[in-house]
Parts: structure tokens; sequence; C-alpha cells
């Protein structure tokens, strides 16, 4: 993955809602949620909702097809790949990683 699509599907997951939405979809697996059940499940107003959707989508991040009457929604799992590759690909430079010890992590202050 380049730099560019990189930011913009971190730039869409940079909110609560899309993050959300995002989430349930990648837990849904390949057969995805229906828009309906994913604005049940999440209790977001059906155009709020499209927004998120539509804003997932031009990210690359989601994959929408149309069963019946219904469009279903799926995480695109090459795209995720993808980007957790992009992000990690220079890890530990190059060296294998271990997580760092629960007690040696920093403390964040909230603002």
């Amino acid at each position: 993955m380049k730099p560019k699509p990189a930011v913009l599907a971190l730039a869409a997951l940079a909110h609560d809602h899309r993050l959300a939405i995002y989430r349930l979809l990648v837990q849904a697996g390949p057969e995805g949620k229906a828009a309906g059940e994913i604005a049940e499940t999440l209790k977001l107003p059906p155009s709020s909702l499209s927004f998120h959707l539509a804003h997932l989508n031009r990210a690359g991040l989601i994959i929408q097809r149309r069963e019946s009457r219904s469009l279903i929604y799926s995480a695109d799992f090459e795209q995720m790949d993808a980007l957790v590759g992009f992000l990690t690909e220079n890890c530990c430079g190059g060296r294998a990683c271990a997580p760092a010890p629960k007690s040696a992590e920093p403390k964040r202050k909230r603002a």
C-alpha cells in the first residue's frame, strides 16, 4: 500500500461511528451485513449511516453488493491486510518484535 491510500483509510477510520461500523463488518466476516442491520445494531439513523458507509467505501475499506432489495456491506479484508502491513512493514527495524511488558508501557494523560 502506498502512503496516500493509507492516509485516506486512516482518516476514514478516525471517526467513532465509522470505526464502529468497520469493526462490526470485520466481525461479520465476508458475509457482511445489510445496511438496516448495521443501523439497528449501532443505533444510527439511515441518513447518517449512508454518509459513513459512503466514506468507508471511498476509502476502499468496505465492499458494497446488492442482494435482492438489500445493500450488503462487508469489510475488504485484502485492503485491511494491506493497511496493517503498511503500518507494520518497518516495525522494530526488521527484527522480530515482542510486545512491551504492561508495566513498561507509558501512561498517557487525557486532555
